[in-house]
């Protein structure tokens, strides 16, 4: 069925002329287009207006799992009536495998998986498979490796009315893709016979299947409520898919576990040739062990570093993916371009410093390379038509793009705030003052620093002047983060004192003072893009104002302030023109963008994300090797732009190598 948008507001300010270039470029086949839409613009539904235009499939990839998690209840809102679906990684823990040759020290796989967002990924998969209205919703995990899209489609099991069919024949094809005999009610990923009724569970959607057989033909098939069982839709045909993305058949397991054997032969004679006897005895071991587990049951634990042998993959070919289950003709969007698109290069990288230590150890196969993420080149050849959207779009969109649209007047008429430059004598005590005649108007101001001691000093010190503030840095997880931002909103604190405010990605309209402290140290938390991308915090209030603390200009500072100069020229004159008084957006609370990831029953959160996973392992490992295991992930880190991360690797080693050692 086409798109349908219910939302009470037309496009308005530059939504229209940007909707109608996009559109029109996509018509004319353009494969790179960038929409620079300023904060406050309303890209969100400018993208949902050139979705309904054009009515194709569409991926939108996000920085990160909250900015994903808020596109998707933006998206389902604006489209209630078509598919939108979720796809971000469904690990609530992950520790990945890992080798630190210097110590010695290997670190097995741990893992635990979010149950609710894998039946969500199954969901978008089915999507895609079934609807062109699908709006997939994804991170960066959607360049990952998953499950080979042509055995998830031959495996699919098709019923339609007065079809014959024999019975044994389709329990056990259900059993082959995932699913359970069981007599629970509503068992997810299961299946129960009564009689001449099959009623059959899947992972993708909330309703049960009843297929009603009168001998051996099919005689009705129904959707229905799994708790009060109400009949919910009948339905001619049926399409049931498997119950997880890695799903295979005996005769690829049989011809894997061959291959596997052949690799692994030809490993250990040149391992053996390089005189590598302990690393070759390992890999034997380790690897025929898996391969009896395969031979057997069909499963081993590390089942994804044999993924090429499985799918029949030449070494250094490309790894099925999310975008190998959309037909050639969809759109792709970037959300946060600037920073995404970094991340989307250096996936790969990160992955492959990982591998290296474990194929050279003799802890893998080489064939374990090959369960990656897409190259970003491999990416680019995939993906059909691809629009960036960023308020700050980086060297690579503007490099690449057929066409850049500009959507710089706001709807609400408001304008980029002033930008004013003051001395960092006395810095402390001036931002009081300011923060003090905020207050008064009841509005709220953030406050950006460089590192986590001095948010965590500044936000005592302004508690201890009764000024109510609390700080934000990667040590809080990202639902403490979105409580943090929400407590500013609903009025319980005044100030957020901050490293990097921009990983947010929410809108905060009573904020009407940024404060940018050390704004003339170079580095990335200090750069143009960064720092046009702090000043949009303020642009969703009438009052807004920032103020750059600093004893020189530096030239990122200069070019900040000339490109938000330009942008205030062209609002104020469209403005005027148009005879538009600038008013604070009026928002209400953020909904909990969490709740579709909360398990009703056991009241307790199920969608979390461990950004420092490898702290966990302190109390289990020597402080040497410790030490040695995070400066490999600090210099990780670093290489895949996670700059806050890295930084607090850093401080962890140098207070570790400041203590005394035992004797």
């Amino acid at each position: 069925m086409p798109y349908e948008i219910f939302n009470e507001y037309q496009p308005m300010g530059d939504q229209p002329q940007a909707i109608e270039q996009l559109v029109d470029g996509l018509k004319r086949g353009y494969k790179f287009q960038t929409l620079l839409g300023v904060t406050g613009s309303g890209k969100t539904f400018t993208m949902a207006n050139v979705i309904k235009e054009i009515d194709k499939p569409v991926l939108v990839i996000s920085p990160n799992k909250t900015l994903a998690a808020q596109l998707y209840s933006e998206f389902k809102t604006f489209f209630p009536n078509n598919r939108v679906e979720f796809f971000i990684s469904y690990y609530d823990y992950y520790q990945p495998e890992a080798y630190v040759p210097t110590k010695d020290l290997y670190i097995e796989k741990t893992a635990d998986i979010n149950e609710v967002i894998a039946r969500m990924r199954m969901r978008a998969i089915q999507s895609i498979m079934t609807r062109r209205d699908t709006i997939v919703v994804a991170s960066v995990s959607a360049i990952y490796a998953c499950g080979d899209p042509r055995d998830f489609d031959e495996l699919n099991i098709k019923l339609e009315v007065g079809q014959r069919v024999r019975l044994n024949e389709i329990l056990k094809r259900l059993v082959k893709i995932g699913y359970e005999h069981k007599e629970d009610v509503g068992m997810t990923g299961s299946f129960r016979l009564r009689g001449d009724t099959l009623e059959i569970f899947p992972t993708y959607q909330d309703e049960g299947i009843k297929i009603e057989l009168f001998g051996d033909e099919v005689d009705r098939i129904y959707t229905f409520d799994r708790i009060n069982r109400n009949i919910i839709d009948k339905l001619d045909k049926i399409t049931i898919y498997p119950t997880k993305e890695y799903v295979t058949t005996e005769e690829k397991v049989a011809k894997a576990v061959k291959t596997i054997r052949e690799e692994l032969d030809q490993r250990i004679e040149e391992l053996k040739r390089q005189g590598r006897e302990l690393e070759a005895q390992r890999l034997y071991q380790r690897t025929m062990g898996d391969i009896e587990l395969l031979s057997t049951l069909g499963y081993c634990s590390g089942i994804e570093n044999y993924s090429r042998h499985f799918d029949g993959r030449r070494p250094g070919e490309a790894p099925y993916s999310l975008i190998d289950y959309y037909d050639d003709d969809f759109i792709v969007f970037i959300d946060e371009s600037h920073i995404t698109i970094p991340q989307l290069r250096a996936m790969y990288h990160g992955e492959m410093s990982r591998k290296k230590s474990l194929i050279e150890y003799g802890f893998r196969l080489p064939c374990a390379y090959d369960n990656r993420p897409l190259k970003f080149e491999e990416f680019l050849s995939k993906v059909n038509q691809t629009i960036f959207v960023s308020a700050t779009p980086g060297p690579f969109e503007f490099e690449v793009s057929e066409q850049i649209v500009e959507q710089i007047i706001r709807p609400t008429g408001l304008i980029d705030p002033q930008v004013e430059v003051r001395p960092t004598r006395y810095q402390v005590d001036d931002l009081v003052k300011e923060i003090t005649e905020i207050k008064k108007r009841g509005e709220k101001a953030l406050v950006t620093v460089l590192t986590k001691k001095t948010a965590e000093m500044l936000a005592e010190y302004l508690v201890e002047l009764n000024i109510r503030a609390l700080y934000l840095h990667s040590e809080l997880d990202s639902i403490k983060r979105v409580e943090v931002l929400k407590k500013l909103r609903a009025g319980e604190i005044d100030v957020v004192v901050g490293i990097n405010l921009l990983r947010e990605g929410l809108d905060l309209p009573e904020v009407s003072l940024v404060a940018i402290l050390d704004a003339d140290s170079e580095g990335f938390l200090r750069s143009e893009t960064t720092l046009i991308q702090i000043i949009g915090r303020t642009a969703r209030n009438e009052n807004g104002k920032v103020i750059m603390y600093a004893d020189r200009i530096t030239p990122a500072m200069q070019k900040a302030i000339d490109e938000t100069n330009r942008r205030r020229k062209v609002q104020i004159e469209y403005n005027k023109a148009h005879n538009i008084k600038p008013q604070t957006i009026v928002k209400p609370l953020m909904a909990d963008i969490f709740e579709p990831f909360k398990d009703k029953d056991k009241e307790e959160e199920l969608y979390k994300i461990y950004e420092d996973s490898v702290f966990t392992l302190k109390e289990s490992l020597s402080t040497e090797e410790y030490v040695a295991l995070l400066e490999e992930e600090m210099y990780k880190a670093a290489s895949e732009l996670r700059y806050e991360d890295a930084a607090r690797m850093r401080d962890e080693l140098f207070k570790l190598k400041q203590q005394p050692q035992s004797t």
